[in-house]
């Protein structure tokens, strides 16, 4: 499942969820690397 993530104020990132860290960032992995940031909440439909 795609997840998204925030690294920075303007930049965001879309990738396969890896883990979940303890400090409530996750980390995704886009091709052969791994990003750690913040997940981008759902918006409400």
């Amino acid at each position: 499942m795609l997840h998204t993530i925030t690294i920075g104020n303007y930049a965001s990132i879309q990738g396969l969820l890896v883990r979940k860290l303890p400090n409530g960032k996750v980390v995704i992995r886009v091709d052969d690397k791994e990003y750690a940031g913040t997940p981008v909440k759902p918006k409400a439909a």
